[in-house]
């Protein structure tokens, strides 16, 4: 049978061996257990010495083993998909504990007692959003307006134009609405990450680092967000989740090995 490598989830502050009641990633029933040096460990369970895809599947089972840890600990997400190789595994894993030691002491420390929270907002109308950036834009209305009914290939650098100023303006909007809203917001985090907007209608996409005593506050504050913007702007409100917008650990192997040489 050939040697399992390790799929590493996270790393906790943890001196004793710890189990997890879990599935480990790859729907396999391996363990999910630690790893320990000195005071820290890696949560890890069994695995083929494989490159895991990003796929729903694979990521809901990442993400299943770190909600099941905070639980009980402090955590650092590990990037998805790092795998320790299957030759000597629990070595290399404990060799990352000690050469990186006081860089995972001094994270744990700085996100103790914290929460990640993650707010989108999106425009429920995005035609009425259109119509309300040609009220507030004459000039695109005006040029639309020269283009209507003209052949295509006629106007196509006005076309272009036209998508232009209609995105500029569009962005403008975004700006402005997301300041307003998250002005209420910004005063209650520690530290806050803007996520990518993947649609037309997202107005912002963020997420907050929080004291976890303040997630009742920040619960009150997106309450009141809601029930004043409500009927124009929708809210997708998720968290607390692990810190994964705040602390990404990238394990290289070859250079971790490599300094242990030294």
């Amino acid at each position: 049978m050939d040697q399992l490598a390790k799929y590493i989830y996270c790393i906790i502050p943890c001196d004793e061996d710890r189990i997890f009641d879990v599935t480990s990633i790859g729907g396999k029933s391996y363990e999910v257990s630690t790893i320990r040096h000195d005071g820290l460990a890696v949560v890890a369970s069994d695995s083929p010495e494989v490159t895991y895809e990003n796929t729903r599947s694979n990521m809901i089972a990442h993400e299943k083993v770190l909600e099941r840890v905070i639980q009980q600990f402090t955590l650092l997400p590990v990037r998805f998909g790092t795998v320790a190789d299957a030759a000597s595994p629990v070595e290399s894993i404990q060799n990352l504990l000690r050469s990186r030691c006081q860089e995972f002491t001094e994270l744990l420390k700085d996100i103790e007692g914290k929460v990640e929270l993650g707010l989108k907002a999106f425009w429920r109308d995005e035609k009425a959003i259109y119509s309300e950036i040609l009220a507030e834009h004459p000039e695109i209305t005006r040029l639309r307006n020269r283009l209507a009914g003209k052949p295509t290939e006629a106007i196509r650098f006005q076309g272009i134009e036209l998508g232009r100023m209609v995105k500029e303006a569009l962005g403008l909007k975004k700006s402005q609405e997301a300041a307003k809203q998250l002005a209420k917001l910004l005063p209650l985090a520690e530290r806050t990450r803007e996520n990518n907007t993947m649609a037309d209608r997202m107005i912002f996409n963020v997420s907050f680092l929080i004291d976890a005593r303040s997630e009742v506050e920040f619960d009150r504050a997106v309450d009141v967000l809601d029930a004043e913007y409500g009927d124009r702007i929708g809210f997708k409100y998720v968290g607390p989740t692990p810190p994964y917008n705040f602390v990404d650990i990238v394990v290289n192997w070859e250079d971790l090995t490599q300094s242990c040489l030294r």
